[in-house]
């Protein structure tokens, strides 16, 4: 829990509302996080979460456009291949959050100039 002002906010809100994730997305998000040594595809996402796969793949696509998630391409041998996605080092993810945190205390910083 972390206090600010006059609410309490838990870290995974905090880091939800950072990256504008919903609560499915932040849930795939720590599932990779939980399994930083593994690869995934968007189906075994879905069936992991009983989600569908256009759902399943949607965010995913988010969470890597958010730069955390990383995607590899392993080929079939008799033709065809599949993505698949891991996390990036952890380290980024914090990374990120410490950045949008920094950019929202600039900002409030600068309206507060203007009092």
């Amino acid at each position: 829990m972390i206090n600010f002002a006059c609410k309490k906010f838990d870290l995974d809100e905090v880091v939800r509302c950072s990256f504008g994730f919903t609560k499915i997305e932040y849930k795939i998000l720590m599932y990779f996080v939980k399994n930083s040594n593994k690869e995934f595809t968007t189906f075994e996402i879905s069936e992991i979460f009983k989600i569908g796969l256009s759902t399943s793949q949607k965010a995913v696509k988010k969470i890597r456009e958010k730069g955390l998630l990383k995607r590899s391409q392993k080929n079939f041998n008799k033709g065809g291949y599949v993505f698949v996605y891991s996390v990036k080092d952890n380290v980024v993810l914090k990374d990120s959050v410490l950045r949008i945190i920094n950019h929202w205390v600039k900002k409030v910083e600068f309206e507060l100039e203007g009092l």
